[in-house]
């Protein structure tokens, strides 16, 4: 029985605390104050302890970003500064390789006309020796010719003539004769043949 009259009062408590509707939402007024204090104490303790903290942390975020984004403007502005001196001994190198090109061709030229006035100038040389070996050898052809020529004219003359054509004079002048008579027909036939 005992046990009964310790719940009635229990009972009767819960059915005078019971709130319905919006009281439900509304705390009591000794809990506000209570979590107020709370509240203000947090408060105090995160503005003085923790948010000074943060700020250190978003203040040294904040120079390292700055800085990085200095240097990445840097290495920019280094990078931009590299290709143009790039693009500039590019075409600097272009422009020297087409000098190169143009002297090589120049002095090419000059060492195929030097070759040719060589090789012309040679080919005239050998050609004058040619001729002046041919003419060498032509009048030692003739004085040899003539010599021979003339004792065979001689012998042949002695024998038609049945005289001895031993005289030298005679028998130079037999030659002669003979010899200028033998040029004039091979002139004569060499102009023939140029004409026709």
């Amino acid at each position: 029985m005992a046990a009964a009259n310790f719940a009635a009062p229990v009972i009767v408590a819960a059915e005078e605390t019971t709130a319905e509707g919006i009281d439900l939402f509304i705390p009591a007024w000794y809990d506000i104050i209570w979590s107020s204090v709370v509240m203000i104490v947090i408060a105090v303790v995160f503005y003085k302890v923790v948010l000074p903290k943060f700020q250190v942390v978003l203040d040294e975020r904040t120079a390292k970003i700055e800085g990085g984004l200095a240097k990445a403007e840097k290495a920019q502005e280094e990078a931009a500064a590299a290709l143009a001196e790039y693009h500039q001994q590019l075409a600097e190198a272009r422009s020297e390789a087409a000098r190169t090109r143009e002297e090589a061709r120049a002095e090419g030229t000059a060492i195929v006309a030097e070759l040719k006035a060589k090789a012309n100038d040679e080919a005239a040389r050998i050609v004058e020796t040619a001729h002046r070996q041919i003419e060498a050898e032509r009048q030692s052809a003739a004085v040899s010719l003539r010599s021979e020529v003339g004792t065979l004219a001689t012998e042949l003359a002695s024998k038609i003539v049945g005289e001895s054509l031993e005289d030298s004079a005679r028998q130079s002048r037999v030659v002669d004769r003979f010899l200028d008579e033998l040029e004039a027909e091979q002139s004569a036939t060499t102009n023939a043949t140029r004409e026709g």
